[in-house]
């Protein structure tokens, strides 16, 4: 078998891992091997982050909804409770959108809520 020199597929790699690592600091962006350490070491934030940013943005509707409900006289724990035991079946993403974009339609969930949470 003859020898396979493999320059070229060796720098293709290390070209792609240092257009990765543009604009990084330092020698981040021009030694390989540092690139190369950096950049495995964001692409595994990227992905835990990709993660991270579903529990972010529940917490970011179960604010808004406390909020508004708090507004309306209610706390998040009973407005979501009395929404059960009225058979609404709303997710957070929605009622949080509601919260900013038609108000007047909260309230009335509010007031549904208020009425099932007194019985």
């Amino acid at each position: 078998m003859p020898r396979v020199k493999t320059g070229i597929t060796t720098r293709h790699r290390h070209k792609k891992v240092l257009a990765l690592t543009k604009g990084y600091r330092a020698t981040k962006h021009s030694l390989y091997r540092r690139a190369h350490e950096s950049m495995l070491k964001s692409l595994s934030y990227a992905y835990r982050h990709r993660r991270e940013r579903k529990g972010d943005m529940r917490r970011l509707w179960i604010s808004r909804v406390n909020a508004a409900s708090r507004a309306q006289g209610l706390t998040y724990s009973q407005f979501m409770d009395g929404l059960k035991r009225a058979g609404v079946e709303i997710n957070r993403k929605l009622l949080a959108d509601m919260v900013v974009r038609e108000p007047e339609s909260f309230a009335n969930l509010v007031t549904i809520a208020k009425g099932k949470v007194q019985d």
